[in-house]
């Protein structure tokens, strides 16, 4: 049950090709999972099927495959992902070392792949506006193992004060419209309305002009929506262009997917053609936009003053083989990333690796930090499907020899913390993700 007068927008702008757009609607919805390569290359079978062209390490999903119940998905080592939605990231061209924001990054997938391009270097900053969807960000950040993110819950405007020149690489993938949503959620075709386009067209223009204050010279900058609409899409970049002479629109490498429609709108800016449309009757995807900017390299990249950190204490040391410098908060102490940029003033909702709490001189190992770790001294292994396993995600205590902190792990992935006397295994799996009994 589509929109009246989305309909008839798709059947104006498409003509002749409207009719095969509309069929994809009928056959069934692309889904996608993205292997994790801060903890794997390989395609888990059986969820994975064939390859996604655009990405590294994206697969389609085998039909009927439940992968979110899957004790690998809370050892994070995979994210759930909508194939199109893996495209702009491979666009940015991140690499390891560069300073990242991702200006509306709830829920997390676009920011755990340009955490994986990054390879623990560099900085990434992963920003969102709403609070409850901020800590849905942080919650993924942590689950995907990432080791040097900010995520932040601030207005785009603000950081853009706080940040100027400063990112190597932007990714802005708008809030928008949802018109490639229409299949996945409901509430995306009831809450749309012509209206909501214009309403979203124009604070796109606003995001993208406060990224484009912290984008630094010579630096790259990835627009994207999940949206067809033109007002959304050629008609926000060509606004931004025509502001904006320091931008021009990168040429990429993109056989997959179809070029922008200049003519889809009045006074296209010059190189609107070389935009990508991700379209649903042409590839296996639910459809996106996206747009690789890049500004003039004029000038230098400015610094940020760096927050003050220190030493990892002994108790730390002495317990993870861990290299760095530490913040803490109260109790709670953190590992942090690279040129951390001072962080007073900013609400901060997770600053790099939750290392865990020093109380009264003892280290308490958090949760996060069992996700991030590849190798730690003591480990007990179980078969994913193990009642062992499956007890752990419940909350329940497990036999075992061990004597102290240890790393339990799904097969080779680490779960969480267990710590062990008297032949039991102590449950620290958080309270807050544990499964219901039975």
């Amino acid at each position: 049950m589509l929109p009246k007068e989305f309909i008839q927008r798709m059947e104006r702008l498409l003509g002749a090709e409207a009719e095969d757009f509309f069929a994809s609607y009928d056959r069934p919805r692309n889904t996608g999972i993205r292997m994790n390569t801060l903890k794997t290359n390989a395609p888990l079978l059986p969820f994975c099927t064939d390859p996604i062209p655009w990405t590294q390490n994206g697969y389609y999903l085998q039909e009927d495959s439940r992968p979110g119940l899957h004790p690998y998905h809370a050892a994070g080592v995979y994210y759930l992902q909508e194939p199109s939605a893996m495209a702009p990231v491979g666009l940015l061209d991140v690499q390891p070392g560069h300073r990242v924001l991702d200006l509306c990054a709830a829920p997390g997938g676009k920011s755990t792949q340009i955490a994986e391009k990054l390879q623990g270097q560099g900085l990434l900053v992963c920003n969102e506006i709403h609070p409850k969807r901020a800590r849905i960000l942080s919650s993924n950040i942590e689950r995907l193992g990432v080791t040097n993110a900010l995520v932040l819950n601030e207005h785009p405007a603000k950081l853009a004060e706080r940040f100027p020149n400063y990112f190597h690489r932007i990714l802005v993938d708008a809030p928008c419209s949802g018109e490639g949503m229409f299949r996945k959620e409901d509430a995306a075709v009831t809450d749309w309305s012509e209206e909501t386009v214009a309403m979203c067209a124009a604070r796109q223009k606003e995001i993208l002009n406060s990224a484009a204050r912290m984008l630094a010279p010579g630096g790259k900058l990835v627009y994207s929506t999940c949206t067809f609409a033109p007002e959304e899409n050629e008609g926000v970049i060509s606004h931004f262009l025509h502001s904006h002479r320091d931008f021009s629109v990168a040429q990429a490498e993109a056989p997959w997917f179809t070029a922008a429609c200049p003519h889809w709108i009045e006074e296209p800016a010059s190189g609107i053609q070389h935009c990508f449309r991700l379209l649903p009757h042409k590839l296996r995807g639910e459809g996106h936009f996206a747009a690789l900017l890049e500004k003039a390299a004029i000038g230098e990249a400015q610094p940020q003053p760096l927050q003050k950190a220190q030493p990892l204490p002994p108790q730390i040391r002495e317990f993870l083989p861990l290299q760095g410098q530490m913040l803490s908060f109260g109790e709670t102490c953190y590992l942090a990333p690279q040129e951390l940029p001072e962080l007073k003033g900013l609400k901060v909702l997770r600053v790099g690796l939750e290392l865990g709490e020093l109380r009264k001189g003892r280290f308490i190992p958090a949760h996060g930090l069992a996700l991030a770790l590849k190798d730690f001294p003591k480990k007990v292994r179980f078969p994913a499907d193990s009642p062992e396993i499956s007890a752990y995600l419940t909350g329940l205590t497990i036999p075992g020899d061990v004597k102290g902190w240890a790393l339990l792990c799904v097969d080779d992935y680490p779960l969480g913390w267990v710590r062990g006397a008297d032949g039991i295994l102590k449950n620290h799996y958080p309270k807050g993700l544990r499964r219901p009994l039975g």
